[in-house]
């Protein structure tokens, strides 16, 4: 193993307590976008401000962050674009996500101290097309999410030994090549290869006989209609030691308008599976499936490993009633913690909260903003940096920010303190099933 590098593990921010929980929880780098110019103009997205605060909070730990600037650039794009690369200049940024060539031609002469990056969205199927942009001063090409793993090998053989490959790993994908949509153009007029795509792809299609009106005819066999466009989610982190053996320098993960809790489940899996196969690829084979169970805690529709092992069968298709799989509720970011001590004893509360706490008889007065309901009584799980690890703390006091106590909060979007049983740090994010 000593001589394979460890690859970095990539993953998506649409805002800045994101990107801080990317970092905080493994993540080598973070991809962001602005306000402008990314082709995900429906996330929160990073102002001037919030993207210095999040590259300062990342280059303080040693993580990088790399801004896309990926749309299909039209004429009346131009002159905006080169000032927005002059401004991402002074910021430093340590890559560009890039898709137009002449949004590169622009990059190399008004932000020529940043890497440049290319986007998937450049169709990248071969390695004469990875020698075109290196000679052209790229230093990273992402693969078509349409690679074999076996092409990517190939890919890896034929292009200089510091040309980075990065390649998607984990996530949702579409059904268009590399991701180039018009469908969402042409059917709602907002235009995915400009950040708007509204996603039909997972909208409930029904067939219409053209002599019947109003008369709605399944695709298959499912009275409810069918998914016909929607594929199931890309999931690679019990395949680590494949993706290693491709040469693939980045692991990126798919997801820029997902919640911080799908962020930090995805991070922790895959910072665990890497580090583990790094550290001893038995440990690794030993827990695949505890790494494939963690992910499965996001919502997701449903996994598969996409291209990497040949054409998808059919049955990489979601053909079910509901897009999504949903099993985990996110309650919130911890935004400060006290540590308090108690005086009672295990028997007295039942102990149930203190699975996986050390000190038994130390409790934590924490700050968060709910994003769903929970009870006094309640128990949470405690997500965190580090290894794979359940932990559960007991709801024993909320009160709101005015003092009063309560006893559940069925409001989002509420400021509590809340008094957990257990040790909960700031950072922390709190789960439960669904």
């Amino acid at each position: 193993m000593t001589e394979k590098k460890k690859p970095e593990l990539l993953m998506p921010a649409g805002s800045l307590p994101v990107l801080m929980t990317a970092v905080d929880f493994g993540a080598d780098a973070v991809y962001i976008g602005g306000d402008i110019y990314s082709l995900r103009a429906k996330a929160v997205n990073f102002s001037t401000e919030d993207m210095i605060l999040g590259i300062g909070y990342a280059h303080e730990r040693g993580k990088k962050v790399y801004v896309t600037v990926n749309i299909t650039a039209h004429n009346g794009d131009l002159d905006g674009i080169k000032e927005y690369l002059k401004e991402l200049e002074k910021i430093g940024p340590d890559g560009l996500i890039i898709s137009d060539p002449g949004v590169f031609m622009l990059a190399c002469e008004f932000a020529p101290s940043i890497e440049r990056h290319i986007s998937t969205q450049a169709n990248n199927t071969n390695y004469l097309t990875y020698r075109f942009w290196y000679e052209r001063g790229a230093k990273r090409v992402v693969s078509a999410r349409e690679l074999s793993l076996e092409e990517i090998k190939e890919l890896r053989r034929n292009i200089p030994d510091d040309m980075e490959i990065e390649s998607f790993v984990h996530g949702a994908m579409c059904i268009s090549y590399s991701g180039r949509c018009l469908l969402s153009n042409y059917l709602t007029g907002r235009d995915a290869n400009l950040g708007e795509c509204t996603h039909p792809c997972r909208w409930r299609y029904s067939l219409v006989e053209e002599t019947r009106p109003g008369e709605y005819m399944p695709v298959i066999e499912n009275e409810r209609g069918t998914f016909i466009f929607n594929s199931k989610d890309l999931c690679m982190v019990d395949r680590i030691d494949d993706l290693v053996s491709a040469g693939i320098s980045s692991y990126k993960c798919e997801g820029r308008m997902k919640s911080a809790l799908y962020v930090a489940t995805v991070t922790r899996a895959y910072r665990n599976a890497i580090d583990d196969y790094f550290r001893d690829p038995d440990v690794y084979k030993k827990n695949r499936e505890i790494y494939l169970e963690e992910v499965k805690k996001c919502t997701n529709r449903r996994f598969y490993t996409g291209f990497y092992y040949g054409k998808p069968p059919k049955e990489a298709m979601v053909y079910e009633d509901s897009t999504y799989v949903k099993e985990y509720v996110y309650y919130g970011t911890v935004e400060f913690s006290e540590s308090v001590e108690y005086g009672w004893s295990d028997n007295e509360h039942g102990g149930s909260g203190h699975e996986g706490n050390e000190e038994k008889n130390c409790g934590s007065i924490c700050v968060l903003t709910q994003k769903n309901k929970f009870c006094v009584g309640d128990t949470l799980e405690v997500l965190e940096p580090g290894p794979i690890v359940p932990r559960f703390v007991k709801v024993l006091a909320i009160t709101a920010e005015d003092g009063t106590r309560m006893e559940s909060c069925p409001h989002a979007g509420q400021k509590l303190n809340v008094t957990f049983d257990g040790r909960v740090k700031k950072g922390s994010l709190l789960r439960g099933k669904a």
